[in-house]
């Protein structure tokens, strides 16, 4: 195995998280996937027309943003999942867990606790108050405690109180604090450049990981199982959505 040469995990831990990873990574789908959020017809026709595209590229691009949607969570799965693996610099030891519920990662020993983020703006005002209070709660059971929102795509490197408006009033606590991931990085490896020497890293990673992997093209099944409905696309679509609706077994579009 290649060496990576990083100081707070092992090249047996990351090239193996990194598999985990790309193992996850959606190839396929069908019409039940598809459609498993309900499919508007009706969006899709504008953004036909609009856009100037046809209807087989529209529902084309819809089942690549499907599986993009759900890679992007596995992506979560990386960000949250090698803490479990990373160590303090000078301790070769890991205290830190991604539990099955509560928080997303919790260190007991140093008492943190941790909500992570993808994005900055993730949050509308109400997750974010209930995230808050949920960090107050923490603080009750055990005023010695540290919470931290870890945000992966910041708006700039920081590590400072959180403040959120509760009923109107803007509330902050010391120990709550927003924390960008190359600052949390640093928390825990006790490396100021650790997320940048992970991001040097990855490719190389990846790379090794691939070479070991059978690699797969997209199969969408949509378009074949939406022509068993009818032979004319557009039409199939408004069925998938409305065949029960009063005239649409009659549809002529």
């Amino acid at each position: 195995m290649r060496e990576y040469n990083l100081s707070f995990i092992s090249d047996k831990n990351l090239f193996n998280h990194v598999k985990e990873t790309i193992e996850k990574y959606r190839f396929k789908i069908n019409l039940k996937e598809f459609n498993k959020n309900l499919i508007d017809p009706i969006k899709l026709t504008f953004d036909a027309k609009i856009y100037g595209k046809s209807i087989e590229e529209i529902i084309e691009m819809e089942s690549v943003r499907q599986i993009d949607k759900s890679n992007s969570n596995h992506i979560g799965y990386f960000q949250q999942n090698i803490f479990k693996y990373i160590y303090h610099k000078d301790s070769k030891m890991t205290n830190w867990v991604v539990p099955k519920k509560g928080f997303d990662i919790i260190n007991e020993v140093d008492k943190i606790f941790v909500e992570m983020k993808n994005k900055h703006n993730t949050m509308n005002s109400s997750s974010s108050q209930k995230t808050f209070m949920r960090m107050q709660n923490q603080l009750l059971k055990d005023r010695n405690s540290q919470c931290y929102l870890v945000e992966v795509i910041a708006k700039k490197s920081q590590d400072v109180e959180w403040s959120v408006s509760l009923d109107g009033i803007s509330t902050a606590h010391e120990s709550i604090r927003r924390v960008s991931i190359d600052k949390f990085y640093e928390i825990v490896t006790g490396e100021k450049e650790a997320f940048k020497q992970l991001v040097e890293v990855l490719p190389l990673v990846m790379d090794d990981v691939l070479k070991d992997t059978v690699q797969q093209g997209v199969k969408n099944s949509v378009f074949e199982e939406l022509r068993e409905i009818d032979s004319n696309m557009l039409k199939s679509l408004y069925l998938l959505s409305f065949e029960k609706y009063e005239g649409f077994k009659n549809l002529n579009i």
